[in-house]
């Protein structure tokens, strides 16, 4: 029965295969600065396959040890994830596209300790059989997950009946918060985002394939370098390596903080090629354009994409956040907005109608002045270029510097 099943699960990969897998694993590594720094000695994943259709799928993932694992279900869409320690995943993508019982599947690191693998489902399903087995060479373990199709409610109940907590999150949320350096009274603190970030990998270049998450945390950097560098301002990374955060831990890292701005940066792709260009956009409950509608949606599914249970705040704590965010803040969200494309004129290409809104829930923050900031599209090549490189991002960081130090002076002047 399912001969294919256990033809596909047959080892296909000797130690040519592995040992490749070893330096496909290092450069993607070395590619991320800091990326799995923390891990000490993390597994590898050096192969993968998939096989099956729309009533039962298999999947296979080779390591060079045994890997221990937890799965769990969640429902909104269904997904089904498998936690595991650190994992260096160094096999081709291709590898493990989705198919089957699944439309989307997404790995990678969740924080330094630990890794995570999402599947969601096309429909409801469970995994009928998952075992840890030793290959037939003894020289590595393979996880073999097989997954069937149940009704609704069977997986309603697989949902229900389970017993789990976000361990990730968990260690994320009590682990130390970043702090910006030697702050003194009177500092302007300036929380610096990288957009993504672990499993959550953002979009891909046209053609270099860079992952969005690499191209943030690389600009990221290199602006709170250079905002550092002025007087009184001191700025810090909400992420400073190749991790995962919520979008509300993004938001409460700037608020606990006492941060004065929040910037977000971002360089998502359009099936336009030919649009290209920064953006800036501020909060707002009803987006200025489909355009800027569309990359809300597909920004606040950062949380889902990462296998985390949908919460929603009841509607009328929603309402006062957002109340409160447009009273308190908004006002200097547009300012700083305003003040960002003012520096980018005749210096840096940007969109038509470059200051958008939309309901962006990591500018959320009741009390924080927030902007996110679309740096280029990485579906277009040019855009791509700039983005990768280095003396580019440094005068972009310049020019955002200079932004925020007129933004700055023009709140103190206000007695902000």
């Amino acid at each position: 029965m399912f001969k294919w099943f256990r033809i596909a699960a047959k080892m296909s990969a000797g130690r040519k295969l592995f040992h490749a897998a070893w330096l496909f694993a290092f450069a993607a590594l070395c590619a991320v600065p800091g990326a799995a720094a923390g891990a000490k000695d993390p597994l590898l994943a050096y192969g993968a396959r998939i096989v099956g259709d729309d009533a039962r799928t298999r999947i296979v993932i080779d390591f060079d040890r045994e890997p221990h694992f937890s799965v769990h279900y969640i429902a909104n869409p269904e997904r089904i994830v498998v936690d595991l320690p650190a994992t260096a995943f160094g096999f081709p993508a291709k590898d493990l596209e989705a198919r089957g019982l699944f439309k989307d599947i997404r790995y990678g690191a969740m924080d330094e300790e630990s890794a995570r693998i999402v599947l969601t489902a096309a429909r409801p399903v469970q995994l009928a059989f998952v075992k840890v087995q030793t290959d037939e060479n003894g020289n590595g373990h393979r996880l073999v997950l097989d997954a069937e199709m149940i009704d609704k409610q069977k997986f309603a109940e697989l949902v229900k009946t389970q017993s789990w907590t976000d361990q990730a999150e968990a260690a994320q949320t009590t682990s130390a918060i970043p702090q910006p350096e030697k702050t003194a009274p009177g500092d302007f603190v300036i929380a610096v985002d990288a957009g993504h970030g672990g499993i959550d990998t953002g979009a891909i270049g046209v053609d270099t394939k860079t992952e969005e998450k690499q191209v943030t945390l690389a600009f990221a950097k290199a602006l709170a370098d250079r905002l550092n560098k002025e007087p009184g301002i001191k700025a810090f990374l909400t992420r400073d390596d190749d991790e995962f955060l919520s979008l509300a831990q993004r938001v409460q890292i700037a608020r606990q903080n006492h941060a004065g701005l929040f910037i977000s940066l971002h360089a998502d792709t359009l099936k336009q090629k030919d649009i290209r260009g920064a953006t800036v956009y501020t909060i707002s409950d009803k987006a200025s354009d489909k355009l800027a509608a569309d990359l809300a949606e597909r920004e606040n599914l950062s949380d889902q994409i990462a296998g985390k249970e949908t919460t929603t705040e009841p509607p009328e704590v929603a309402d006062i956040l957002l109340d409160l965010t447009r009273r308190e803040t908004q006002a200097f969200s547009i300012s700083l907005a305003e003040s960002v494309l003012s520096s980018f004129k005749d210096q840096v290409s940007t969109i038509n109608n470059p200051h958008r809104h939309a309901g962006f829930r990591v500018l959320q923050a009741p009390d924080v002045p927030s902007i996110l900031l679309e740096l280029g599209f990485l579906s277009n090549v040019d855009d791509e270029k700039l983005l990768l490189d280095e003396s580019w991002r440094g005068k972009m960081a310049d020019l955002l510097t200079n932004a925020v130090k007129r933004y700055r002076t023009s709140v103190m002047a206000n007695g902000g």
